[in-house]
């Protein structure tokens, strides 16, 4: 028998083992940086299993690192799991699975892979839908011990992702000056005409910028009734590019000269709370091969090619410095998408569990 042999006949020996934990996790939504449940009973397995735990890398009390080490001098593989739900949707992008995924993987490694030095490092990594939490674990010292980042993630066909988008969101408040709309118009200077003014700008902004460029904007306070001319009004930004950090922050350049603009044509102050950037994934085109190559082998339903139009993704931190791949494995049927009360239904299915093995 192969290695590879007795590596799958592993996983098929020990799966059943993590359904269960996958269903708990799923039954305990908790969204980002409050996945204590999630971190404790996943982090109590790898315990049991042999390896040494650390919880709270980073700097974030819910991440944690795991590492198995058989001999010295070999390489380091590096498996990222995410287990952060939705607000209002629990498990709706099957974070819960992959925790347990990618145990099982390390432990039916560990078990099959007996006459070669390698270090496994497990990292838990929390907040993937709300912040780029990856982003600061990179920042505080995490993933500097592996030599390659593997991850796995639910989808509607199994392939690997060509690229992402980097990004960038800005929280822009305007400051303008309140009065009656009706009776003294001319006291007030809107912060609400600042707002529209910036969103047009945008607009205008769409046709000089690469086709790789994405900006999308809304309102989230409009200022207050109509009869009053607004004193405050704040919108959201993001700004993405596909193939550059680097154009990106271009961009962001000219887009803070257009929110500079809007404020002088409207007579009112502004302030911009710009969030991290997050940069743009390189892929590792011949690890993607080799990841499919092997989803084949062992029969992953639904194999694709790349996807070329993701979106953004935190991981792309990690594999902005060190080769990576992300294998997304079918888990529901088209047309449900991520993000979606469908999705997350099926949570808990006897798909969900192959999805896992």
């Amino acid at each position: 028998m192969t290695v590879k042999e007795e590596l799958l006949r592993r996983v098929e020996a020990l799966s059943p083992q993590f359904y269960p934990i996958s269903d708990y996790i799923f039954d305990h939504p908790e969204l980002g940086y409050q996945e204590h449940e999630a971190c404790r009973v996943l982090t109590r397995r790898l315990s049991q299993s042999g390896f040494q735990v650390e919880t709270g890398v980073g700097g974030i009390p819910t991440a944690f690192r795991a590492v198995y080490e058989h001999g010295t001098g070999g390489p380091s593989f590096g498996l990222l799991c995410e287990y952060d739900a939705l607000e209002g949707l629990g498990h709706g992008c099957g974070h819960h699975m992959q925790g347990p995924a990618l145990i099982l993987c390390a432990e039916a490694f560990r078990s099959a892979v007996t006459d070669l030095p390698y270090r496994l490092v497990v990292y838990g990594t929390p907040a993937e839908e709300t912040a780029p939490a990856k982003l600061d674990m990179w920042n505080n010292g995490c993933f500097r011990d592996i030599d390659l980042a593997l991850m796995t993630h639910a989808s509607v066909e199994t392939a690997v992702d060509q690229n992402s988008l980097a990004q960038v969101k800005l929280d822009v408040t305007f400051h303008g000056k309140s009065a009656h709309a009706a009776m003294f118009p001319e006291r007030g200077r809107s912060a609400f005409d600042a707002l529209q003014l910036a969103f047009h700008g945008v607009e205008l902004l769409r046709e000089h910028v690469q086709d790789d460029v994405r900006m999308h904007y809304t309102c989230t306070d409009a200022g207050g009734p109509a009869n009053v001319v607004p004193a405050r009004a704040s919108g959201e930004f993001v700004l993405r590019s596909r193939y550059s950090m680097t154009y990106l922050e271009e961009v962001r350049d000219r887009f803070r000269d257009i929110v500079k603009g809007a404020a002088l044509m409207s007579g009112v102050t502004y302030e911009i709370q710009e969030g991290p950037m997050w940069p743009n994934k390189i892929p590792a085109l011949v690890l993607n091969e080799v990841v499919m190559k092997n989803a084949k082998e062992v029969g992953a339903p639904d194999l694709a090619p790349p996807r070329e139009r993701p979106g953004s993704t935190d991981f792309s931190a990690v594999m902005y410095h060190l080769p990576g791949c992300c294998l997304r494995i079918k888990y529901v049927d088209k047309p449900v998408t991520s993000h979606t009360p469908a999705f997350a239904a099926a949570g808990k299915t006897e798909q969900a569990h192959r999805a896992i093995l």
